[in-house]
C-alpha cells in the first residue's frame, strides 16, 4: 500500500513506501572532486555477458587490430548487447579470466592489449535530426552502440525502449536518486553533464512517444545535482519535464520503490513497469544514449566511484570498460595499511571480491575499499528469534522469515509461493536483523538453484520434444513405405497379365533341337541309318562330312546328264 508522504513547494504529491532504512550516505568521501579521466592501462579485459540474457558473439580473434570504437562482439539475440573496443589495440587472446563475481567465477573474456594511440575506428554519422526519424531507426543505433541500464540492472536498453504497440507509455522516470550509500558517480555526472543527460531524455521521450510528463528523481542529499539539472532543463526548454526532489530513505533508488514515491502507482507482482504505462531508465544511461545519437559513439566507457577508508584518494573517474580494478586503485594513491576487503558496489547491495584483478564492466559503478572498522563483520548468525523486523523493514512487502525458512530447507516451490522473485536484494532485511542471518544471500541461493532447475527443465522438455518428434517422423516414414508399397500391389493387380517374356537360353536349346532334328531328317533321305547324332564317332562323323562334299561335287554333273 501507499500512502501521501509529502507536497514538493510546486504542490506534486509524493508518496511513500513501506519499510525501507535510514542509512549514512558516506558520500562526502568521494563526491567533493571532478570526474578524473582515466589513463589507458597496459591490458583491457572485456567479458562477453556484461548484461542480461545471452553473451554476445566474437566477431574479433587472436592477432586481429582494432580502432577505438570498433566493434568486437555482437549481441547474440534479442536480450544482448554488443561490445566495442574501448581503444585501439591488438587482441591478444579470447579467454576465460576471472569477472565481476562473488564466488570468483570465471567467464570468456577478450583481451585487449592497448596501443597507446587511442585511434578512432570508423563510426556512423551522428544523428541530430533524430526527431524526424522513425524511432525504430534511433533504437537500432541504441542497440549498435550496445547500450545497457547503467545503474547496475545491465539490462539492455534498446529492449527497454521498445515496449511495443499495445503497451502505450505515458511517464517518463530518469533515475537520479543514487540512494546506495558512498557511491557518487551519477551524483558527479547529474552536476558535470547535466545537459548531456537532458538530451538522452530529449531522446528517449521521442522513441517512446511519451504521451504524458518526464519525472527526474533525485535524493534531496545531492543540491547541486538537483540545480544543475534544473539549469539544463531550462536552457535545453523540455517540456513536460520536472526534477522532483524525493526523500533519502533507502532505497528509494530502486525502480519500482521511485514509481510508487513518484507517482503513487505499482508495479503488479512479477510485471514491469511498462505494464502500467512508464518506463524508467538511469541517469547515466540517458547520457551514454546522446553519445550513441547525437556523436555516434558506443558504450567503451562509465564512471566509476572509488571509495573507502581504504583508499588513499576516494573521488570518480570516467573509465574505459575492462580497465582492472587493481589499475583504478593504484592511480588512486593505492591501498592503505589494514584493508582485507574489496567490494564491487555498495555496503547494501555490493558484492564482494576475492581479487582486484577483475574488470570494470557496464554495470560497475563503485569499488568500495573499506577501512579497518569501518564496514565490520557482523560476525556469526545465531538463531532466528522472530522478531520481525526483517518484514518491517521489507520495502515490497514480503514476508523474509518465511522465504529465509523455506529456502533454508531447499523447498523451492514454497519459496516461490512467498514471492521471492519479488524480492530486489536491497538487503535491507540483513541489515536490520538482530540475528546477523545473511537471508538476502539465501534468497539469492534459492533464485540461482530455481534457475538452474528451471534449465534443467527446459532441456528435458527439449530432449522430449526431440524424442517425440523423431517417433512421429519414424511412424510417418514407416506408414508413408506401407502406402507406396499398398499401392504398387494394387497397380499389379489392375494391369493385365503380359506374356511371359522368353527365356534366351531355353529358346537356344529349342533352336539346337530343331537343327539336330532337321539333320536326321536329311540323312534318313540320303540313306544313312537314322540314329543319334551325338552318339557317332569322330570317325563316322568325318565320313559322314565327306559323303556329304562327295555329293556337293557330283551334283552338278548329275544334273548335266539327265
Amino acid at each position: 500500500m501507499t500512502l501521501p508522504y509529502s507536497h514538493t513547494p510546486n504542490g506534486r504529491v509524493l508518496w511513500t513506501f513501506e519499510g525501507g532504512v535510514h542509512l549514512p550516505d558516506m558520500k562526502s568521501l568521494s563526491n567533493g572532486t571532478a570526474i578524473a579521466q582515466a589513463e589507458i592501462p597496459s591490458r583491457l579485459v572485456l567479458p562477453l555477458q556484461q548484461h542480461i540474457g545471452q553473451p554476445a558473439e566474437p566477431l574479433v580473434k587472436a592477432g586481429d587490430r582494432v580502432l577505438k570504437g570498433e566493434k568486437i562482439a555482437r549481441g547474440a539475440g534479442i536480450v544482448s548487447a554488443s561490445l566495442h573496443a574501448p581503444t585501439s589495440g591488438l587482441i591478444r587472446e579470447i579467454a576465460h579470466h576471472r569477472i565481476p563475481h562473488a564466488s570468483g567465477l570465471t567467464a570468456p573474456c577478450i583481451l585487449l592489449e592497448p596501443d597507446g594511440e587511442g585511434r578512432w575506428g570508423e563510426l556512423p554519422p551522428p544523428m541530430p535530426e533524430f526527431a524526424g526519424l522513425d524511432p525504430g531507426k534511433v533504437i537500432e543505433r541504441i542497440r549498435w552502440a550496445g547500450i545497457v541500464g547503467m545503474g547496475g540492472a545491465t539490462f539492455p536498453s534498446a529492449v527497454k525502449l521498445a515496449p511495443g504497440p499495445e503497451r502505450a507509455i505515458h511517464t517518463l522516470i530518469i533515475n537520479g536518486a543514487e540512494c546506495e550509500p558512498y557511491i557518487t558517480c551519477d551524483d558527479r555526472l547529474m552536476r558535470e553533464r547535466a545537459d548531456k543527460i537532458v538530451k538522452g531524455i530529449r531522446i528517449l521521450r521521442h522513441v517512446l512517444d511519451v504521451t504524458g510528463e518526464c519525472l527526474i528523481g533525485i535524493e534531496d542529499n545531492k543540491p547541486e545535482a538537483i540545480v544543475a539539472m534544473r539549469q539544463a532543463l531550462d536552457e535545453e526548454k523540455l517540456e513536460a519535464t520536472e526534477v522532483v526532489v524525493i526523500p533519502t530513505l533507502y532505497p528509494s533508488g530502486g525502480e519500482k520503490q521511485l514509481i510508487r514515491i513518484l507517482t503513487g502507482r505499482e508495479v503488479p507482482s512479477r510485471g514491469i513497469p511498462a505494464h502500467i504505462g512508464i518506463v524508467c531508465h538511469n541517469v547515466a544511461t540517458a547520457a551514454a544514449v546522446a553519445d550513441a545519437v547525437l556523436e555516434g559513439r558506443p558504450l567503451i566507457s562509465r564512471v566509476v566511484t572509488l571509495t573507502g577508508g581504504g583508499i588513499a584518494q576516494p573521488g570518480n573517474r570516467e573509465v574505459l570498460l575492462g580497465t582492472l580494478a587493481s589499475d583504478l586503485i593504484a592511480w588512486q594513491g593505492g591501498y592503505l595499511p589494514g584493508v582485507d576487503r574489496l567490494i564491487l558496489g555498495g555496503p547494501m547491495m555490493g558484492q564482494a571480491l576475492g581479487s582486484d584483478q577483475v574488470p570494470i564492466t557496464k554495470g560497475g559503478n563503485c569499488l568500495l575499499v573499506p577501512g579497518p572498522g569501518e564496514l565490520p563483520d557482523p560476525g556469526p548468525a545465531i538463531a532466528c528469534i522472530r522478531c520481525g523486523r526483517c518484514a518491517d523493514a521489507c520495502p515490497m512487502q514480503l514476508l523474509p522469515q518465511q522465504m529465509y525458512w523455506y529456502a533454508r530447507a531447499r523447498d523451492m516451490d514454497k519459496v516461490q509461493e512467498y514471492n521471492l522473485f519479488d524480492c530486489i536484494e536491497c538487503g535491507c532485511c540483513s541489515h536490520v536483523c538482530p540475528s546477523r542471518i545473511p537471508l538476502v544471500q539465501y534468497y539469492r541461493f534459492a533464485k540461482t538453484s530455481i534457475w538452474g532447475l528451471e534449465a534443467e527443465r527446459r532441456k528435458s522438455e527439449r530432449a522430449r520434444q526431440r524424442h517425440e518428434s523423431r517417433q512421429q517422423r519414424l511412424e510417418r516414414q514407416e506408414q508413408e513405405r506401407k502406402a507406396k508399397l499398398r499401392k504398387k500391389n494394387e497397380a499389379l493387380q489392375d494391369k493385365p497379365a503380359a506374356e511371359p517374356a522368353a527365356d534366351p537360353k531355353k529358346a537356344a536349346i529349342e533352336a539346337a533341337l530343331q537343327r539336330a532334328k532337321e539333320k536326321k531328317a536329311k540323312l534318313a533321305q540320303e540313306g544313312v541309318a537314322p540314329q543319334n547324332t551325338a552318339q557317332l564317332t569322330e570317325a563316322q562323323q568325318r565320313q559322314i562330312r565327306e559323303a556329304d562334299q562327295r555329293r556337293a561335287e557330283a551334283a552338278p554333273h548329275n544334273e548335266t546328264s539327265e
